[in-house]
C-alpha cells in the first residue's frame, strides 16, 4: 500500500507550487498505483451531480469501457447512491457488479468528499480477493479527504 502521509505530504506541495486538481489526481493515480504491484486498475471518477453520471478522470491500467458509470450501477455507482466507501473482497458476490477485467478479484471504492458532497472517487481493482485490509481503507480514506481539500480550495 502506499505511504499515505508521504502522499498527502506531496499533494499539499503541489497545492503550494500552484497545481490544480487535475495535475494532482494525476499524480495521486500514479502512486497508488505504484503502492501496490497487485493493484490492476486505479482511477478516479469524479461526479456529475446534474446527470448523476461518474466520468472516468483519469487512470492507470487496462483501459476500461465503463468511462462512464452511472449513480446506482456497480461498485463505483453504488458508493455514490449510498453515501459510503466500498471494500468488496470478492466481486463475484455483487449483482451489479460492471466487471472491467476478468483479473478483478476484489475492488475498493473511497468517496472524495466534504460532508455530504460528494466530489468523485477514487476507484481501485486488486487481482487477490480480500486485497485490502482496513489499514488500506484507512489509507485511501485520508487521500482521498486530501483530495477533497483541493476541490474545495479551488472553488474559493
Amino acid at each position: 500500500m502506499v505511504d499515505a502521509a508521504k502522499l498527502i505530504k506531496r499533494i499539499q506541495e503541489m497545492r503550494d507550487e500552484g497545481y490544480l486538481s487535475d495535475a494532482i489526481l494525476r499524480e495521486s493515480v500514479k502512486q497508488l498505483k505504484a503502492g501496490d504491484v497487485d493493484y490492476n486498475f486505479v482511477g478516479v471518477y469524479l461526479l456529475n451531480a446534474e446527470e448523476q453520471i461518474l466520468w472516468l478522470h483519469n487512470y492507470m491500467g487496462s483501459s476500461t469501457e465503463h468511462a462512464r458509470i452511472e449513480v446506482g450501477k456497480g461498485v463505483c455507482g453504488t458508493a455514490v447512491a449510498e453515501k459510503a466507501n466500498q471494500n468488496v473482497g470478492d466481486v463475484t458476490q455483487i449483482d451489479n457488479y460492471l466487471a472491467c477485467s476478468p483479473k478483478t478479484k476484489a475492488e475498493m471504492v473511497i468517496l472524495i468528499r466534504a460532508g455530504d458532497e460528494i466530489f468523485g472517487q477514487i476507484d481501485i481493482d486488486a487481482r487477490t480477493k480480500d486485497a485490502f485490509m482496513r489499514a488500506d481503507q484507512e489509507a485511501v480514506e485520508m487521500i482521498a479527504d486530501k483530495l477533497a481539500e483541493v476541490f474545495m480550495a479551488e472553488r474559493r
